[in-house]
């Protein structure tokens, strides 16, 4: 399978065990067969595929493409947050008042 663009790139990710097979680390030599799971650790990201093919030499990345599948989750949807409270320079510290205000915009209530 092609999933790094070298091999040294490859190498290095299965040393650093961000490639498992089936639930297990990989090795750089492993073979994979038929139906294999496949996860890697690109970006910070888990990717996961299945081994569909076996192609009969190397090739182009394009033609490793066909022999596996994308089974990788869709990400999840980011949570939106307030914009930051911004208080003018020495304005000094917020009155009680100010930071039960700031809390209510939080969505912290001060209660606990």
């Amino acid at each position: 399978m092609r999933l790094a663009k070298t091999r040294s790139q490859a190498t290095t990710a299965c040393r650093a065990g961000h490639v498992r097979v089936n639930g297990a680390t990989a090795k750089a030599s492993q073979a994979v067969r038929l139906g294999d799971e496949v996860r890697v650790r690109q970006h910070g990201f888990d990717k996961v595929y299945r081994v569909t093919g076996l192609p009969v030499r190397r090739g182009s990345a394009d033609e490793a493409a066909k022999h596996f599948e994308d089974l990788t989750p869709p990400p999840l949807p980011r949570v939106e947050r307030p914009a930051e409270i911004v208080r003018d320079r020495g304005a000094g510290r917020p009155t009680k008042r100010e930071r039960r205000d700031i809390d209510r915009l939080r969505g912290r209530d001060g209660e606990g």
